[in-house]
């Protein structure tokens, strides 16, 4: 493509990829190769150095993959990206990519199970601790924060209590410490919301969730907007030589490239070194739900939100949240072509009734994953964040009785008729 500004939708389309030359393939091609032949000794030993760019084997590269990363990229308003075998993965690397034992994070505590507990008992193991504090509660952001931090995450939309996090309010504080803000953006792909737009410094999705769209594939991807000043002294990883690589400096020795010095450092450290690859195919089947992201975040924002409103008129319904439902500030600021295809209720009678509920319904499966053109459910407490003790679930404001909705593209009408027959049983 050109430089000319394309829409996002059209970027979803075509954004990262030439045809073919030889073939004149239209459509990406899966380039399922280890290796890839070097030109001459002297071309590979340069790739090896890091003084040219270029394949040389798919543990840390792929034509397929390269195609998915640029778009992304462009998509997110991002200047590069990296693809990770899973959303969790990509995570770990992008936080291990900033800090090394003894230093912290300071994160909100509304996460999805799978990372609190990545936060809370993985990371720690690596002398990497995490001080959690409430979304938005920027006075106690602040007091979190010491001469060991070394990044700020959140989550756009937790998971699953659903709070929109005010991201500004965020990079503010992250900028004011010189901090990377590190947002995950699962619930919001960037038809919905680019983070970096409002001082995000790191974007994560997980790949399997709505940028797939159709529950087929496990991946994860980190996008840098390279708006990060790496040379401050205190984030060593880029600043002291790194042995792996005859004493290079990351933030300091890549020339016109010392401004990506994050994703070329979790490139070559992260991919290179520890191998939590994504397959080409998976890679593939990731571009395909690229295609038709726009289109389906509309339906799935629509949808959700009819449905969201038929909870709260139903007498057997105790609370529902959702962000495009209440008048919130945050969700006109942020989420203005769509609160996404989540949808959280309490149904009365509790924990008991909840899972009655679940059992019982049509339609809807019962799994854990989001973001699929068919409608899911399922019970967090008792599945997805299990892992939490019960004081922990009552602090990121996971009540016992909440089902998790992930709102398909199915006809509005078969949706709401699942959910009221289901409602009718407790």
């Amino acid at each position: 493509m050109n430089n000319k500004k394309y829409h996002i939708e059209t970027l979803a389309i075509h954004a990262g990829q030439s045809p073919d030359p030889v073939t004149l393939s239209r459509a990406v091609p899966i380039y399922r190769t280890t290796a890839y032949n070097f030109k001459s000794s002297e071309h590979a030993a340069n790739l090896f150095s890091l003084k040219e760019s270029g394949n040389i084997y798919s543990r840390l590269m792929n034509p397929t993959n390269d195609v998915l990363e640029q778009r992304l990229a462009a998509l997110e308003n991002g200047a590069a990206a990296l693809t990770f075998s899973s959303g969790t993965a990509a995570i770990y690397f992008a936080l291990t990519n900033i800090c090394k034992c003894g230093d912290e994070i300071v994160s909100a505590n509304n996460l999805y199970g799978g990372t609190f507990t990545q936060f809370d008992a993985i990371l720690p193991q690596n002398g990497i601790n995490v001080r959690f504090t409430p979304v938005n509660d920027f006075s106690a952001v602040e007091a979190a924060i010491n001469e060991h931090t070394k990044a700020i995450f959140i989550e756009t939309v937790g998971n699953p209590t659903l709070e929109i996090a005010d991201i500004e309010g965020y990079a503010k504080i992250a900028q004011k410490h010189k901090l990377p803000l590190v947002v995950d953006s699962t619930f919001t792909p960037p038809s919905l919301l680019r983070p970096i737009e409002h001082g995000a410094n790191i974007v994560i999705h997980s790949l399997s969730k709505w940028i797939c769209g159709h529950g087929t594939g496990i991946g994860g991807i980190v996008i840098d907007a390279a708006n990060f000043d790496w040379s401050d002294p205190k984030f060593t990883l880029y600043n002291e030589p790194d042995r792996g690589y005859h004493g290079l400096r990351f933030a300091h020795d890549l020339g016109e490239l010392n401004k990506l010095a994050f994703i070329l450092r979790l490139r070559t450290v992260g991919l290179r070194n520890q191998g939590p690859t994504l397959s080409p195919d998976a890679a593939w089947i990731f571009l395909q739900g690229l295609e038709s992201l726009t289109l389906r975040m509309t339906k799935h924002s629509e949808n959700a939100l009819q449905v969201a409103k038929f909870l709260v008129e139903h007498p057997k319904v105790a609370w529902v949240k959702y962000p495009g439902l209440a008048d919130s500030p945050l969700s006109k600021k942020y989420l203005p072509l769509g609160a996404g295809g989540m949808v959280v209720f309490g149904v009365k009678g509790g924990s008991k009734e909840a899972v009655k509920l679940v059992d019982n319904i049509k339609l809807f499966s019962l799994l854990a994953n989001v973001g699929d053109a068919k409608s899911l459910i399922i019970h967090p407490a008792s599945t997805t964040h299990s892992q939490l003790s019960d004081e922990d679930q009552r602090k990121a404001g996971l009540q016992p009785e909440l089902i998790r909705l992930s709102i398909g593209i199915e006809h509005i009408d078969d949706i709401i008729g699942a959910l009221a027959d289901a409602l009718s049983l407790v």
